[in-house]
This record gives C-alpha cells, sequence and structure tokens, in this order.
C-alpha cells in the first residue's frame, strides 16, 4: 500500500535527470520513473504524467484552469464559467482529475474565491458554482485537512447563513458540509462550533418546504462516527443535541410531508442517526414518527419501491428498540403491515430479512408480542422464505433470530413452529451459511430441542 507522496515538482525532476543524465529517451524516462516510485511505495495520485518536449503540466486542462482562476479577481462570469468546468473535470473519479486539482491547490484557491464573496444580486452567480466545486475537490482526508486549514468550514457556514431562501446556494453548501465532516472528526467539530445544528433546524422550518437533499445527508455525516484516527467519537454527544435542538421534531415532520417522495429515504436515514436512545426513539414516536413510518410502509409497497421500504424499516427497527414504541407498533397493527410487506416483495430477500429484524426485536422479552406475530404470518414468513432463499445468508440469520425470540418464552409458539418443519430449515441454515450458525443454534435450543449443538 503506497504511503509516501511525492511533489510535481519532484517528479519532474526525476524525469529530467532520466533523459539528462542517463541517456533516455524521453517516453522511456518517464515509464521508468514511474516503475522505480511505484516499486518504492511512492503514491502517485495527483501527478500528471507527460512526456518531457511532447507536453507539459501547464497543457493539462485542470492546471490550466486552475491557473486562469488565480488570474482573474472581479471577472464573476468567467469566474463562474471556470468553477463550473472544475466541477466537470473532477466530477469522475475514474479520470483522477480530482487529485490532480487537490494536489495542486485547488481546494485552497477555492475557499479563497468563497471567502471572497458577498452575498447580492452582483455575486449571486458565483455562489453555487463555487460550492459545488469545493463538494467535488473534498474526496479524501487529505482535502478535508486541506478544506479545514483554509478556513473552510467558516467560510461554508458563513455563506449557508446569508443565503436566506435560495434552495440552490443552500443545497450546494449542505453538499459542502457532508463531503468535508466525512471521515474528519475534527471538521465535524467545527462545524457544530459554528452552529451549523442551528442552520439546519432553521432550514427545516423553513416555510417554503421545499427539499434540501443535501442538509439530509449532512445531519448523517456530522453524526456518524466514521474518522478511524479517533478513540471516541464525539458524534453521540451531537445527535443528542440535535434532538434537543429539535431537529429529531422538523425531520419527522419532514417525513409526514414527503411520504411518497424521491426525500423519503434521505430524511429516514438522517433521523435514525439522531434515534441514539430511548428518550430520542420515544420522542419521535410521540411526534408521530410511528404513524408516519407505517404509513410509509404501506405506501412503499403498493409502489413496488424496495429502496424506500427497506430504509423505513430500517428506521423503524431503532425506533422500536424502545420498549414503549414496541407495543405502540403492536397497537397500531404494525405486525400486519410488515408482513404485507414482505409477502408484497416476496421475491426481494433484502427486504424480508429487515422486515424479520424489526418483528424480532418487538418479540424480545414479550411473549405477548410473539403471540401476536405468529398470529399476523411471522411463522408462516420464516418457513416460506428460508425455503426460498436458502443461499440469503443475512436473511437466514435473522430468521433464526426472529424465530428464536418468538418462541422462547410461548411455549404454544413453539409447538406450532415446529409441527410446521422449522427445525430442518434452521439446521440447514447452520449447515450451509456460516454467519447463522450461533443464532440458527441458540434458535433450536430456544425452541426446546436437545440436540441443538448439533
Amino acid at each position: 500500500m503506497a504511503t509516501r507522496a511525492i511533489s510535481q515538482e519532484a517528479f519532474d525532476d526525476l524525469v529530467k535527470e532520466n533523459v539528462e543524465d542517463l541517456g533516455m529517451e524521453p517516453s522511456e524516462a518517464l515509464e521508468d520513473a514511474l516503475h522505480t516510485l511505484k516499486l518504492q511505495g511512492v503514491d502517485l495520485s495527483g501527478i500528471i504524467t507527460c512526456v518531457p518536449g511532447e507536453s507539459s503540466v501547464k497543457d493539462n486542462p485542470v492546471i490550466a484552469c486552475l491557473d486562469r482562476l488565480k488570474e482573474l479577481d472581479d471577472d464573476l462570469d468567467e469566474i463562474s464559467r471556470l468553477l463550473v468546468k472544475l466541477n466537470e473535470l473532477c466530477s469522475s473519479q475514474e479520470s483522477g482529475n480530482v487529485a490532480i486539482a487537490t494536489k495542486h491547490g485547488a481546494v485552497e484557491l477555492t475557499c479563497s474565491i468563497c471567502s471572497k464573496i458577498k452575498i447580492d444580486s452582483r455575486s449571486n452567480c458565483i455562489v453555487v458554482p463555487c460550492l459545488k466545486a469545493l463538494a467535488v475537490l473534498i474526496h479524501d482526508i487529505q482535502s478535508t485537512e486541506a478544506f479545514r486549514n483554509a478556513s473552510g468550514p467558516r467560510i461554508v457556514v458563513d455563506l449557508i447563513r446569508d443565503s436566506g431562501s435560495d434552495s440552490d446556494s443552500l443545497d450546494a453548501g449542505f453538499a459542502v458540509v457532508a463531503a468535508a465532516a466525512t471521515g474528519n472528526e475534527v471538521v465535524k467539530e467545527l462545524f457544530m462550533e459554528l452552529k451549523v445544528d442551528e442552520l439546519i433546524l432553521k432550514v427545516l422550518n423553513r416555510e417554503s418546504k421545499i427539499t434540501i437533499r443535501a442538509l439530509y445527508d449532512a445531519i448523517r455525516v456530522l453524526l456518524t462516527p466514521d474518522d478511524n484516527r479517533v478513540v471516541a467519537s464525539q458524534v453521540y454527544g451531537y445527535a443528542r443535541t440535535f434532538a434537543k435542538l429539535g431537529i429529531a421534531r422538523a425531520l419527522t415532520e419532514a417525513l409526514q410531508a414527503g411520504i411518497g417522495s424521491d426525500s423519503l429515504v434521505s430524511a429516514s436515514i438522517a433521523l435514525k442517526s439522531i434515534a441514539v436512545n430511548d428518550e430520542i426513539c420515544k420522542s419521535i414516536a410521540e411526534s408521530g414518527g410511528i404513524d408516519t413510518l407505517l404509513r410509509c410502509i404501506d405506501d412503499s409497497g403498493e409502489q413496488g419501491n424496495n429502496t424506500a421500504a427497506k430504509t423505513c424499516c430500517s428506521l423503524l427497527s431503532k425506533l422500536a428498540g424502545s420498549d414503549s414504541n414496541k407495543s405502540t407498533i403492536v397497537e397500531k397493527r404494525g405486525l400486519d403491515k410488515l408482513i404485507k410487506l414482505a409477502q408484497r416483495f416476496s421475491d426481494d430477500p433484502l427486504v424480508i430479512q429487515e422486515v424479520m429484524s424489526i418483528i424480532s426485536i418487538i418479540c424480545l422479552r414479550s411473549p405477548d408480542h410473539a403471540a401476536s406475530a405468529i398470529e399476523a404470518g411471522a411463522g408462516d414468513l420464516a418457513i416460506q422464505a428460508m425455503k426460498r432463499f436458502p443461499a440469503a445468508a443475512q436473511m437466514q440469520r435473522n430468521a433464526c433470530n426472529m424465530i428464536r425470540n418468538i418462541a422462547v418464552r410461548n411455549a404454544e409458539n413453539r409447538k406450532i413452529l415446529l409441527a410446521n418443519g422449522i427445525e430442518k430449515l434452521i439446521r440447514n441454515a447452520k449447515a450451509n451459511n456460516e454467519i447463522c450458525r450461533a443464532s440458527a443454534t441458540d434458535a433450536l435450543r430456544d425452541l426446546g430441542l436437545d440436540n441443538y449443538n448439533s
């Protein structure tokens, strides 16, 4: 794995030495330099490789775009055009252009341009292109650090704050927040210190309910512990701050308004990232979250939208972690709705395993809920799905967990399941799917079978 870096200047000098000191042909000199550096474990991402005499670094379109941006000062239309071009050049990861751009100071340059923007009618043309370019340029830990060192968090938060109700500017601004906070705990902390949570709530509570998709992404990223350089992330505390401020309630309302819309999935994922403890899960339910999710589950089944179905089930599983919410789901005929959803997506083991996960959580330590689950058809669901998808390992595992929780404290359920042939299916899952072994063993034991370890 490459761990060493090299500058463009040092690379060019190496190629030049191969030509002048070793007498190599230009193309041979370039090939030798690349081969040697790769053997030495040097990271060559962002290095422009050109044959001496045939082309130069300045001929690269990314470098030409950056050089021109550095020359401009007050020509906003030209700056905007160049930023759009830079965005287009760097949008494809396969091209390698984003690495070239960031290695040659594009993040710092774009932050500098953003810092000079004053939100008025004259500068409107540059705000969105500038923020969109930044969102594309920030793609790894080096670029997030460059953004941080260039005062990027403060610059972007100021632009978002000054954007008012302009949806395009807000969407582009929060896209930068999401990109910059990804994998960087320090940047997350800086955004929180700059009160980005208050900005998020302000946008969610706008009278105009135009969806800002990137805002949901920003919430998810800010609350995801994805920086492996830190031992303990602060995102759990941020989630509680978001909930206390009212963002969980605002997101629940956004879900209610957005049933059936493209934003439903993003809003559900964002709300799930806030639901980190029992108190928050109960508050979401009290705000109408369970009613809304059950309606979303019905709608996703009717529309055949498996992405929305899986996402809503995943959020409902999180909320079902609260004991009071389990009862609420059962009282609102949630088990029937979940079984109906699984029947509608009977050919999709990914949806079925999400349904099984919720039912397993609802039945945990509750024989009454387990009885309701059997009555709703959970036992038949397990049998049919385990027969149909023997190689779907995670679904098989979720089925074993669900069966265990349905059976462990309910003798009548054990009789019903065993009479319908569940033992053979569990043993098949245990034999054929390694990740099922522990769950299958537990299910066999809690079904009351003596030879559960065999």
